[in-house]
């Protein structure tokens, strides 16, 4: 049972964890290990989370959500395992948690009239400037 915040916690069953050769550099270690975690997070299944944080959760993932609903994250920073799947988990929480979090609502405002001009008035000096890089008629 891992606990995200307070009123968020993610059962064992949502999550499971394949592990696989990383690519790059490592000598042949890399060829030998698998140290490169893939963690399934089973988000649209999840009791735990409210739907609005899985709607926030789908747009945040983006082509890390798959058509089944769950979220797939990799790791392969580390040369250990055991660091891998630490940092796998950290970057699943991190993203919750930012889907947790509400936008901030965005109040219209109008331009003010200085704004206006101070805008048209820079219009016109590049509309100079340009106007004056034609060639000259005699």
């Amino acid at each position: 049972m891992i606990k995200v915040s307070d009123s968020i916690t993610l059962e064992d069953w949502e999550i499971t964890e394949s592990f696989h050769r990383a690519s790059g550099p490592g000598g042949q270690n890399v060829n030998k290990v698998s140290t490169a975690v893939e963690l399934r997070f089973e988000a649209a299944r999840s009791p735990n989370l409210p739907p609005y944080v899985k709607n926030r959760l789908r747009t945040l993932a983006g082509r890390k959500w798959t058509k089944d609903g769950a979220l797939i994250i990799t790791a392969e920073k580390h040369r250990s395992q055991a660091m891998n799947r630490e940092l796998a988990m950290e970057k699943l929480v991190a993203l919750i948690l930012k889907a947790t979090e509400r936008p901030k609502h965005r109040i219209k405002t109008r331009p003010t009239l200085a704004s206006k001009r101070r805008r048209l008035e820079g219009k016109k000096q590049r509309s100079q400037i340009k106007s004056l890089r034609g060639k000259i008629s005699e």
